[in-house]
């Protein structure tokens, strides 16, 4: 009898042990996406409803307004955040927020750099056509006692030298922010795959693509759909990085629609990855 009982409680002991992490570009409330009908009090419904079922333990955003950070704080169940906007580092332009369960993640220590060649003041970055911010939280996971490092950016969609040199002050600060501890790193990079840039991170030593990893994948399109229900790619520009310890359990894209009128919509213009992980011990204290 007591067997039965260990063996029934043991999937909720294994789950346990694991994370569900995401990233997710929203897409910014904007007068012409109203226009076109991709309203945002109905999308926001869908992308908060798509979070609560899924339930992951951390999951970085992209282009989230303060007043969208505000719908989705009311919206979602039991999740706080951390980040700033990029525009001043207070409330204004969009925020690379990071959203987390309190009740299963404690925040430790958290801060914010811009992708510019001063990171500390929010200012353009190279030849980048947007300020560009990284936000990065130090959480303990309260099933576990692991501590880890999340770092969430939006990288710029224009600028090639931006494109490069943001990528390196990301490792850079990587390293020295994390110290060697464990690191998820997600966001809206603006490149896929195939580029360059998508290398000096997968090449720097301390970050493997989750994607590449994943012992169950299901992702039947790329991560960029421009709200156009047949646009099928398989260029991902959506990324999740973890440390080369980590265990990547299962990487998922969310497909989802809904209809309003008899027209199909998409929660976004991108769709959001979500991954489970087995975090490694700590190794160093950082």
């Amino acid at each position: 009898m007591a067997f039965l009982v260990l063996l029934a409680f043991l999937p909720i002991f294994i789950f346990g042990q694991e994370m569900l992490v995401g990233t997710y570009n929203i897409r910014n409330k904007n007068k012409n996406d109203s226009i076109n009908g991709e309203v945002w009090s109905k999308r926001c419904q869908v992308i908060c409803d798509q979070v609560n079922f899924m339930a992951p333990a951390i999951f970085g955003t992209q282009e989230v307004l303060h007043e969208q950070l505000v719908d989705m704080l009311i919206a979602l169940d039991g999740y706080d955040y951390i980040g700033v906007g990029r525009d001043d580092g207070a409330e204004k332009g969009e925020y690379a927020a990071i959203f987390y369960q309190k009740d299963r993640l404690s925040l430790l220590d958290h801060g914010d750099f811009w992708l510019s060649e001063t990171p500390d003041i929010p200012q353009l970055g190279w030849d980048a056509a947007c300020i560009r911010i990284c936000t990065w939280g130090k959480f303990s996971d309260r099933m576990t006692e692991k501590e880890f490092f999340f770092f969430n950016l939006h990288m710029d969609h224009v600028g090639t030298v931006a494109h490069r040199e943001g990528a390196r002050l990301v490792i850079s600060k990587i390293r020295e922010i994390a110290a060697g501890a464990p690191v998820v790193l997600t966001g809206d990079f603006n490149v896929d795959q195939t580029d360059e840039i998508y290398s000096i991170f997968t090449e720097s030593g301390i970050l493997k693509d989750s994607y590449s990893s994943a012992q169950i994948r299901f992702a039947e399109n790329g991560t960029f759909n421009n709200f156009d229900p047949c646009i099928k790619t398989e260029s991902r520009i959506d990324h999740v990085f973890v440390s080369p310890p980590t265990q990547v359990k299962a990487y998922g894209m969310l497909t989802d629609s809904y209809w309003v009128k008899g027209v199909i919509h998409h929660p976004s213009d991108h769709y959001p990855v979500f991954v489970r992980i087995g975090l490694p011990e700590n190794t160093q204290s950082p």
